[in-house]
């Protein structure tokens, strides 16, 4: 029985989901740090990048699909320099970003970008969200059936 319930746990999109929904997580606490920060000197934002993370999870789910079962079994995601994966979560290491103007006080800020990262951050992290509620909803539905 535990078998058959590990097997609808982490067959599907649910691990990708869920590595998805944990690194939206993880960013927004980056951001938000930010945004806490604008006005300390000498600070330097710092971010996550999304591209790097994007790549190695769609390398996982390649190397998945070419297993015997395609949509079974668990998703291994190899580490990045800012994001490294345990078995139940991940560590982050967010990167300074020097994408603004240097200010007088040595602060790059720049309050509009960040919460436009923030805004996009925090949208797909809500897609992420309904995506994994709605695996759960059909695994509910399947298994109301059977009974």
């Amino acid at each position: 029985m535990a078998t058959f319930i590990k097997g609808m746990l982490d067959g599907g999109a649910l691990p990708v989901l869920e590595r998805y929904t944990q690194f939206t997580a993880e960013r927004h606490k980056v951001l938000t740090h930010n945004i806490a920060n604008f006005s300390t000197p000498f600070f330097k934002p710092r971010d996550l990048s999304i591209g790097d993370f994007q790549a190695t999870l769609a390398d996982a789910v390649d190397k998945r699909r070419k297993q015997v079962n395609p949509t079974g079994g668990p998703l291994r995601v190899g580490n990045t320099q800012q994001v490294t994966f345990g078995k139940d979560g991940m560590t982050t290491y967010a990167e300074q970003t020097n994408e603004n103007i240097l200010f007088h006080d040595q602060n790059n800020r720049d309050l509009e970008r960040t919460m436009q990262k923030l805004a996009e951050n925090t949208l797909s992290h809500n897609m992420g969200i309904e995506l994994l509620k709605n695996q759960f909803d059909l695994l509910r539905t399947a298994i109301r059936e059977r009974m």
